[in-house]
Formats: C-alpha cells, sequence, structure tokens
C-alpha cells in the first residue's frame, strides 16, 4: 500500500542518484534530505495510523539503499577504503546473521520488525560520517571501529529481543 510515509522512504532512491553529481553541495542536500525523510517517515505513519509490514521493510531498505549507493560513489572515487566501507554497515552484517538464525531456528515467520535502538543510532552515525566524507574529512580508523561496536550491540539487541519474547 502507497502511503504518504511510504513515498517519504522512495525519495531516498532518487536522493542517492543526485549523489553522482561532483557538486558538494547537491551531495549535501541529498544527504540532509534523506536524513529528513527517515526522520519525519515513522512519525506520518503513526500519526495518520498507516503504518504496516510494508512500511517497516521499505524504511530500512531504502535507508540501506541511499548509504551502499553514497558508499559504493565513494569507494569508485577512492575516498573510502573498502575495509571502512565494510565497518560502516556491520550493523547490516548482524541483521543478516540474525535472520539466518531466526530461519535456522523457524522463528523468522513469527518474528514482528521493528526498529531497534542502535540500529537507529547506527544509521543516525552513518548519515554524519556521509557528510563528513562529502566534504572530504578523513576518519581515524576509531570511527570504523565504532561502526563494528555498533553492530555487535545491535546483534545483542536483536538476540535479546528474541530471548524475551519466548521466554514470556
Amino acid at each position: 500500500m502507497i502511503t504518504f510515509s511510504n513515498l517519504l522512504s522512495f525519495v531516498r532512491v532518487p536522493l542517492a542518484f543526485l549523489f553522482l553529481s561532483q557538486n558538494v553541495y547537491l551531495r549535501l542536500s541529498a544527504i540532509l534530505l534523506a536524513m529528513f525523510t527517515d526522520s519525519i517517515d515513522g512519525y506520518f505513519a503513526r500519526k495518520y495510523k498507516s503504518a504496516s509490514k510494508f512500511g517497516a521493510f521499505l524504511d530500512p531498505a531504502m535507508d540501506k539503499l541511499f548509504v551502499y549507493f553514497v558508499l559504493g560513489v565513494f569507494l569508485y572515487e577512492s575516498s573510502l577504503q573498502p575495509w571502512q566501507a565494510a565497518a560502516i554497515i556491520t550493523r547490516d552484517f548482524s541483521i543478516l546473521i540474525f535472520g539466518s538464525y531466526l530461519a535456522i531456528s523457524k522463528k523468522l515467520k513469527s518474528y514482528q520488525v521493528k526498529s531497534i535502538k542502535w540500529g537507529k543510532i547506527t544509521t543516525a552515525l552513518q548519515f554524519c560520517l556521509l557528510i563528513g566524507l562529502t566534504f572530504k574529512l578523513h576518519f581515524s580508523w576509531y570511527t570504523y571501529g565504532l561502526f563494528i561496536g555498533l553492530g555487535v550491540l545491535a546483534f545483542v539487541e536483536l538476540l535479546q529481543g528474541t530471548y524475551t519474547k519466548t521466554t514470556t
């Protein structure tokens, strides 16, 4: 179902393509608009009672598409090394491992998709890092290590949520 909040999520696709421009201000605008749409799409879904499973899947998928696209541009331009890009998306590796766990344990169908605290923090920091990279800032390995730590925390949060649901 296409709702206003889902349309806001879909806007991140053309915003990613704006990043192909070499213009720093267009790139910055794309990131800021992606951040803005990410922050308000959930608000509108709740306000107009249009939250759905599709929207719960679409919002993070569009965030990932935007971030991966921009990381791909930075990798192509040699502004980022592959290990740095991999560190930035460690949370997504954690989600993939968790999804595999759910599938193997036959809990995937009953799992209710919802956002997690460490996932939201990671997304916000990813957008901030993308802004810094847009302005050609260089970050120490500690910054990329932080993303690895956030990925581990996201995995632990996902496991705790599953453990709590199955034991209550």
